[in-house]
């Protein structure tokens, strides 16, 4: 089954569940990839949040009941989700800009989002730079926090300033393991469900072969391979390569996404670049749990 059909396929998962608790985790497991990549995808492709497409989806269906339907406000409420029906309004006239009373008005303007859907899109033909890698076993060190997917965007910014401010750079620096081909420093989302979850543990780290101190943590990643790509060394420049990830590269590619963290690594500023690591196997090796 191809990328395209698996994530229209998770999609009509969503759809199906819009009156009920959406599982994530169900959702990226059509889709063949763990919680944390399906909802990054999500977000690059479609350039919403995934739980910001629930609920506009489901303000959307409650719209037109409430035009076509003689349903109470408070049972709507229910149906979608909410916890009271004062709830609701917020959240209705937030989307709609009018109360769910006023909705039922003929005439009242509404909006309206419909359900997505991937196709593939042809672009310019702009290179993406990329080598695949076979990596033993390996460990990194590191300081973890707990980070809300949905916010990821404005925390990790938040966590790379607290650790330059502490010092934490260098110390990571005096334990790497010196010529290892992941040689910068390390921005990893990893838990220990691989991404089973709406959170995840953003680690910053090094290689390293050390026992981590107290306060800090250790990952081991197996054998595995992997796709490098590299990135512009400007602010942003891995967060395109991630974009490019998701919508070229893994839909033309002949591999999934892996079950283990990809890793940022950031260079020393004179190499100009970074790079993504990105665990991947080949498309025959991929299956559904």
């Amino acid at each position: 089954m191809s990328w395209i059909s698996r994530m229209n396929e998770a999609i009509d998962y969503i759809e199906c569940h819009l009156m009920d608790e959406v599982d994530y985790a169900e959702a990226a497991r059509v889709a063949c990839c763990s919680v944390y990549h399906f909802q990054r995808m999500f977000s690059f492709i479609a350039e919403v949040p995934l739980g910001e497409y629930v609920r506009r989806r489901r303000l959307t269906l409650a719209a037109f009941e409430l035009q076509h339907q003689d349903i109470k406000i408070v049972d709507l409420a229910l149906k979608y989700g909410y916890d009271s029906p004062e709830a609701f309004t917020r959240a209705f006239s937030s989307l709609h800009g009018v109360t769910p009373t006023a909705a039922r008005k003929v005439g009242t303007t509404l909006k309206a989002y419909p359900k997505i859907a991937f196709h593939i899109s042809i672009k310019g033909a702009v290179e993406m730079n990329y080598r695949m890698v076979e990596l033993k076993p390996f460990r990194i060190v590191g300081i973890s926090e707990r980070v809300n997917t949905e916010n990821a965007f404005s925390i990790i910014p938040q966590i790379w300033d607290n650790a330059r401010s502490q010092g934490v750079f260098e110390e990571l620096w005096n334990i790497r393991q010196e010529g290892h081909e992941v040689g910068g420093i390390l921005g990893i989302c990893a838990n220990g469900e691989f991404g089973e979850n709406e959170e995840f543990d953003y680690i910053l780290a090094i290689t390293s072969e050390h026992e981590p101190r107290e306060g800090m943590v250790k990952f081991e990643y197996p054998a595995s391979t992997w796709a490098v790509f590299d990135a512009p060394g400007h602010p942003g420049g891995i967060q395109e390569i991630w974009k490019r990830l998701y919508t070229e590269w893994v839909p033309s590619s002949s591999y999934d996404l892996a079950y283990l963290p990809a890793i940022e690594n950031y260079l020393p500023p004179e190499e100009g670049r970074n790079e993504l690591w990105v665990p991947v196997v080949a498309k025959k090796e991929a299956t559904r749990d």
